[in-house]
């Protein structure tokens, strides 16, 4: 039997979380205090997933970068490329808040939106 060990990022709590696995399958979670735990621990050693946050490069607008981030939360092992993609967008003012990015990033389904609205000058 495989054990895992967490600390929950599901809510400000942070439990310990230990999970115990079999033949790649959710045995048993315990250590938390909530439903929100249970759920992000057999999420976290089956499938992890992440919500990016960055910021773009702006053309022509009042501010030099406007921060943004993925809509939904990407697997884990795509961060590295959704960076990579983040970090060569550029786009131009003005923009608004949920303003799409970078659509379908690292072809996950997932876009990247804007969270902050830029006026243009």
């Amino acid at each position: 039997m495989e054990k895992r060990e967490l600390t929950c990022i599901g809510c400000p709590m942070g439990c310990q979380i230990t999970v115990e696995m079999k033949d790649g399958e959710v045995v048993s979670v315990s250590g938390n205090t909530c439903a929100i735990g249970d759920r992000y621990a057999r999420n976290e050693v089956i499938h992890p997933e992440r919500t990016v946050t960055s910021t773009v490069r702006v053309i022509g607008g009042d501010k030099p970068r406007c921060s943004v981030k993925t809509a939904e939360n990407i697997p884990k092992s795509k961060i590295f490329d959704c960076m990579d993609e983040i970090n060569h967008a550029v786009i131009k003012a003005p923009c608004h808040i949920g303003d799409i990015v970078i659509k379908d990033v690292c072809n996950s389904g997932v876009s990247v939106v804007a969270t902050r609205n830029i006026s243009a000058v």
